[in-house]
């Protein structure tokens, strides 16, 4: 049986946003356009857009609306707007302007922008978590693993392929929380992973597996950034000591098809 892919982060997030219980765990999101950059820059400090089907962060932007003087003709209070892509950070100061260049990087293809979530950081670097869950042979789902992406420095994604580094989940927490609130939070987020797996294969019969990217902001709330159903299992045979750890992940995806480890 071939193991289903669904590409469109969009398609993905209408789904979860369907169960009441996952909507509080997602970001404002919406296919990008003129009308909606200005809505979401109305309601947040902080953007990201990404392209509705891509992989390893390619051709992701943020916006982060601020305030203050540019210029000396310019008030204190003038609004403007940061938008970072790659290394790069540009400057504008009309809404029109921005949205010319964020149409000119999307190259013709279709973009979401969801709102940013400022994320927990490690030795100042901000940090997210992928959260494995896989279908076991017995066909209910399970959460077998959980890693940490802490950014490259003034890189604004977490994942390897733009030069972010891999770490141990209570590594990362112990600097903002106990071992048994951390211990606790694991515990939620693999419990969040068998949930979402569950509402996407109601609509996506053929689903296996997912890789959750979770963000974890100043206050501790979760946020579901982005499901991938294409996740790498290399992280887990390459960084945890426990052999057993990559062992029940190798089962479980030689028991559902998986051909590429």
């Amino acid at each position: 049986m071939t193991v289903q892919r669904v590409s469109s982060k969009w398609a993905k997030t209408k789904i979860l946003l369907l169960n009441k219980s996952l909507a509080s765990y997602v970001p404002d999101t919406a296919i990008y356009s003129y009308n909606e950059l200005q809505h979401m820059l109305d309601a947040h400090i902080l953007v990201y857009i990404k392209p509705d089907q891509g992989t390893y962060g390619n051709g992701v932007m943020c916006v982060e609306k601020a305030s203050g003087l540019l210029e000396e003709h310019t008030s204190a209070n003038a609004v403007h707007y940061l938008l970072r892509y790659e290394t790069k950070t540009e400057v504008y100061k009309e809404l029109d302007a921005l949205h010319r260049a964020v149409v000119h990087l999307c190259g013709g293809k279709e973009y979401i922008i969801q709102k940013g979530i400022t994320l927990l950081k490690k030795n100042g670097s901000p940090f997210d978590l992928r959260v494995l869950t896989q279908q076991t042979p017995s066909g209910s789902w399970e959460s077998t693993g959980m890693i940490g992406r802490v950014a490259a420095h003034q890189k604004i994604i977490t994942n390897h392929h733009s030069g972010g580094t891999t770490a141990h989940f209570r590594s990362l927490m112990k600097d903002h929380m106990n071992p048994e609130e951390a211990e606790q939070l694991r515990r939620k987020l693999k419990d969040l992973g068998v949930q979402v797996a569950g509402q996407l294969q109601k609509k996506y019969r053929n689903l296996k597996e997912i890789g959750l990217d979770i963000a974890i902001d100043e206050r501790f709330h979760i946020w579901i950034l982005e499901v991938n159903t294409k996740p790498a299992l290399f992280p887990f045979k390459k960084f945890f000591k426990n052999p057993a750890i990559y062992r029940k992940v190798k089962k479980y995806a030689l028991a559902y098809g998986r051909r590429k480890l």
